[in-house]
């Protein structure tokens, strides 16, 4: 039987969109609660919502499976799930030695890629240049991420992957976050044809069209 699992998500940050990719590649049945950013009635900054996640932000995942157990923040969702639930390692090795492996890549992309691109896009797009040397420092800093990530996929061995020549997390994580790089006029296809043959290659998987359903973007 399938546990019972609620994600807390947004139709346009990426966060939510990787925790439900997850989810869908391991066959997990979810419900997928869309919240808005504020403090309106249906917002992140409620009393409410802030019982499930003090931080006031999505991605929440809460498994009424296990007590209720709510966990917040993308990444240790995402490891709550395929440590309990991966038991066939689609996503997530057995080994210690290769969970390092894979979990350099995955934090990779929470502490380095995400953050980057995240503020190239308030700095670009969000506020409008008005701070260009800051929009310039983080367009910059992302660029030089995707070398090392498109680097990394052309080497030998890696099977276009990034982690342990297959699918894994570490995947799963930058994906949308990939997707947004359009807005910051960053074209892959181009510059960085290994990160969009890649990209063009989990966007074909089933499961990840499945989880994408309803998803905005602005």
């Amino acid at each position: 039987m399938s546990p019972k699992l609620t994600l807390y998500s947004h139709k346009v940050g990426p966060n939510g969109w990787k925790v439900a990719q997850v989810l869908s590649e391991l066959g997990l049945e979810y419900e997928t609660i869309f919240k808005e950013f504020g403090d309106g009635e249906n917002g992140m900054k409620t009393p409410e919502f802030e019982k499930i996640n003090p931080n006031g932000r999505i991605p929440a995942l809460v498994d009424h499976s296990n007590n209720d157990l709510i966990i917040w923040e993308s990444g240790a969702i995402i490891l709550y799930l395929v440590k309990k639930y991966d038991t066939e390692h689609l996503l997530y090795p057995a080994s210690i030695e290769e969970q390092a492996i894979v979990d350099t890549w995955f934090l990779y992309q929470l502490t380095g890629f995400g953050p980057y691109l995240g503020q190239a896009v308030w700095f670009k797009v969000l506020t409008g240049n008005t701070n260009v040397e800051a929009s310039e420092r983080y367009i910059k800093e992302t660029h030089r991420n995707l070398k090392v990530i498109n680097k990394q996929l052309e080497k030998e061995g890696s099977n276009g992957w990034l982690a342990l020549g297959k699918i894994t997390i570490a995947d799963i994580s930058f994906l949308q976050w990939v997707r947004f790089l359009y807005k910051i006029e960053i074209d892959i296809k181009t510059e960085y044809p290994a990160v969009y043959d890649w990209q063009e290659r989990l966007l074909a998987r089933p499961a990840i069209k499945k989880s994408t359903e309803g998803e905005v973007w602005n």
